[in-house]
């Protein structure tokens, strides 16, 4: 693998998941309680012996960066092995980057100057467990131009992806980027082969065809909408079935990239059986940890107010530095930091690193930003009409997102005691 370099594409704004991505790029919102969304392409990455990576990043990069300083700063540049942030540099022209493919083309000095064989190009926003060596290989044994992971996806969701066709041998035939009606896998009705985000290009073929899309006046310089589609008929263009590494009867790869996708994600780990395993140690999933003590629950007592008193979490993650004081958490997600005081409840929530949750507070189906302060009595998701009315952000689904703008002193004045 000495001879590919990876590119992470990670400098999409993420619209859909505001308010979590107001001051943080997408790739860089919290997830599963210790890890970060890119953490999974870029352990991918490690486990598959791809060690020479470049992170393009764009918007809101901050956080980011500093994630990526922090927790992926120990591969040796004297051993030519590194995961480096690429900022816009507008070293082509002063336009921010005009789609993936333009990314990549104002960018093509410092990806010349590392002289791969293969590129590999991934998105830096999708969980999932791969082996992108075994693509690599089967890319080179064919002998392609390019090779596309690809998943089988239900036909009515399809229509988000680029979707394609393959022949016998798996080479692609159509390529047609968020169909109005996706075609059916042949022997497979009712799903459709969609494109993952995920390609292999030999260097030569990529270069090629980065010059030839950078003077098109009409192209959006984008490899779903442009490239993929003009090449299919006249290079070796083939798909590569994902093969997951999560080893379970279900392939898990998952677009978190709205509000209520994500929400779902993060849940699925709950579960006593979950689909994606964060606890396997033969692919690890890597990550900053940052230095705090274990966990903690306290008091078991009769408490006041003839209530009783019981730190306790069921069916739920907690993180190191978290403290339960009395309060009762189940089917949640607590990262790092945080702490639920004396006879709080927290039922179906994601709550984000140093989150603190008053006395008496109830909040139910919601996601709380960093550092949020929620007061004593505070109730969250129990009346959408009413979170809305306070300014809350509810997804389609009726998932509360509190920011990390919100401060004790609007909740005092916008809460209802219930």
């Amino acid at each position: 693998m000495r001879d590919v370099l990876t590119l992470i594409l990670a400098g999409g704004k993420g619209t859909r998941l505001e308010p979590l991505t107001r001051d943080r790029a997408k790739p860089a919102v919290p997830f599963g309680g210790l890890y970060r969304i890119i953490d999974f392409p870029l352990s991918n990455c490690l486990n598959s012996n791809l060690r020479k990576i470049l992170v393009l990043t764009q918007y809101k990069a901050r956080s980011l960066d500093r994630h990526l300083n922090l927790g992926w700063n120990f591969l040796s540049p004297q051993l030519d092995e590194y995961v480096e942030v690429l900022p816009p540099q507008q070293r082509i022209d002063e336009h921010w980057y005009k789609g993936t493919a333009d990314a990549i083309y104002q960018n093509i000095y410092v990806i010349e100057k590392a002289n791969p064989k293969y590129i590999v190009i991934l998105a830096a926003d999708h969980i999932y467990k791969m082996d992108y060596s075994e693509m690599i290989r089967l890319h080179i044994e064919r002998g392609s131009d390019l090779t596309i992971g690809c998943i089988p996806v239900p036909v009515n969701e399809a229509n988000q992806f680029g979707v394609l066709d393959v022949d016998a041998n798996d080479r692609i035939t159509t390529f047609v980027e968020k169909p109005e009606n996706p075609p059916e896998i042949v022997g497979n009705p009712g799903f459709s082969l969609a494109s993952m985000g995920i390609y292999v290009f030999t260097a030569a073929s990529l270069f090629e065809l980065l010059f030839e899309d950078a003077v098109r006046k009409n192209s959006s310089h984008d490899f779903g909408k442009n490239i993929i589609p003009n090449i299919i008929s006249r290079l070796n263009v083939h798909a590569f079935r994902f093969q997951d590494k999560n080893k379970k009867s279900v392939p898990y790869w998952r677009d978190v990239g709205t509000l209520d996708a994500y929400y779902q994600a993060n849940m699925d780990l709950v579960g006593i059986d979950p689909v994606l395993n964060l606890y396997d140690t033969e692919w690890p999933i890597r990550t900053f940890q940052p230095q705090f003590p274990p966990p903690k629950f306290v008091f078991n007592d009769e408490g006041t107010r003839g209530q009783s008193r019981r730190g306790e979490a069921h069916d739920s993650i907690v993180c190191q530095g978290s403290i339960i004081s009395g309060g009762s958490v189940s089917r949640s997600i607590l990262s790092s930091g945080v702490r639920v005081n004396s006879y709080a409840t927290v039922d179906d929530c994601i709550l984000f690193e140093g989150v603190n949750v008053g006395r008496h507070s109830r909040i139910r189906r919601a996601i709380i930003d960093k550092n949020v302060q929620l007061p004593p009595d505070t109730v969250i998701g129990y009346d959408i009409e009413e979170d809305r009315k306070r300014g809350f952000t509810v997804s389609e689904n009726g998932i509360v997102v509190i920011s990390k703008a919100e401060s004790p002193e609007s909740f005092s004045a916008r809460q209802t005691r219930k």
